[in-house]
């Protein structure tokens, strides 16, 4: 996979990262963490496998140079 193609993945994963974040901070600021858990934990899930996902394409990345 090109060095131009892994960056546009690891963009996306950020966006996807930055975005549940986001869903994250609203869930808690709405006490919707506490009266949702299952949806609140499964949004961990996702933000760990954005994370995760995002890592190996950097370096995969990172290893091409």
């Amino acid at each position: 996979m090109s060095e131009e193609k892994q960056q546009q993945i690891i963009h996306a994963l950020q966006q996807v990262i930055d975005d549940t974040r986001h869903t994250i901070d609203r869930f808690e600021a709405t006490g919707m963490d506490e009266q949702m858990p299952v949806d609140y934990d499964r949004l961990f899930g996702i933000l760990d496998d954005a994370n995760r996902q995002q890592r190996q394409h950097t370096l995969l990345m990172l290893g091409s140079a």
